[in-house]
């Protein structure tokens, strides 16, 4: 894509896409699915800052999580980095360090402005906000050496589909980093909706989330709607998230947490390493133990694979 004052201008198919307060527009086609999803979040963008908010804050609070500590440190200083699904681009904002190129890429255009607005106030460099479709990113395919989406494709109608076209844009030898909802570590997380439903969302039990935030009446409505309220929600295993990796010549390498008995902790690099065998009934029983680890973030487990 060649900057040509207010628009974008493909090579290839010779496309022009409008490029408005630093925000590249490339959401084309439209449908009925992704206009309602824009439309969900752009009532309570996701997950949103605080006012007191700095890029110290920010990176404080990525660093007292160990996977986002570990992704930092496996990512090299120039990688070319695309996060699909970016919501309000935190986790964007801290890998835009060094001399990293980032493209933070959502659908909603009103996530994607509150992240650009914060990139402007902490003076960080070197990202780049772009409102589209996963499914059709605009984005060149094999251009990137880590391709991130976490939290996203569980909402597409067809994650499948989704992760193939993600799968396309890492370059070969390429990192993919996907978060997903685990089937089975999700059943608290559903419970705890049940029981939000009933009361009309006026309760919700044992949600750590919702207490930490009381405070913060914007990011509480924003969780409570992401996670309470979504339109669309899917929840996976991982032999699924296997066989779409099989089917797009992508190497398992690890998940997070790890799927393996007795996996030590993640030190620097190893993310992206492999962590050696899968054995499938081991990875069951670990799914079986993220009822209870994960329960409090949802169920949301992470797996990084290679493109051959």
């Amino acid at each position: 894509m060649l900057d040509e004052g207010e628009s974008l201008f493909c090579e290839g198919c010779d496309q022009r896409y409008a490029l408005r307060d630093e925000i590249a527009e490339l959401r084309v086609p439209r449908d009925k699915s992704t206009d309602t999803l824009t439309a969900f979040y752009a009532r309570a963008p996701f997950p949103g800052f605080c006012a007191q908010d700095s890029l110290e804050s920010l990176r404080a609070r990525a660093r007292r999580s160990e996977f986002a500590v570990a992704l930092d440190r496996a990512i090299s200083g120039d990688a070319r980095i695309v996060e699909l699904g970016c919501g309000t681009g935190q986790m964007s904002l801290f890998l835009a360090t060094a001399d990293r190129a980032v493209v933070a890429a959502d659908l909603t255009r009103a996530s994607l402005e509150v992240g650009a607005a914060a990139a402007r106030r902490f003076g960080v460099e070197g990202i780049a906000f772009v409102e589209t479709d996963l499914r059709h990113a605009g984005l060149r395919d094999g251009a990137f050496d880590v391709v991130y989406s976490s939290g996203v494709l569980h909402h597409t109608p067809d994650p499948r589909a989704s992760f193939s076209a993600m799968a396309r844009l890492a370059r070969p030898g390429g990192i993919l980093v996907l978060g997903l909802y685990n089937a089975w570590a999700r059943i608290p997380h559903r419970l705890r909706r049940a029981a939000g439903r009933f009361t009309g969302f006026r309760f919700i039990p044992f949600d750590p989330v919702l207490r930490g935030r009381a405070a913060e009446p914007e990011r509480r409505k924003a969780w409570l709607r992401d996670q309470y309220m979504h339109p669309e929600e899917h929840r996976h295993t991982l032999g699924e998230v296997l066989r779409w990796f099989r089917e797009n010549g992508i190497e398992f390498l690890r998940t997070y947490p790890d799927s393996r008995f007795g996996a030590e902790s993640l030190e620097g690099s190893e993310l992206f390493t492999s962590a050696g065998d899968d054995w499938w009934f081991e990875g069951w029983i670990a799914q079986l133990t993220w009822m209870m680890t994960l329960a409090e973030e949802g169920g949301l487990w992470v797996t990084i694979g290679r493109k051959k």
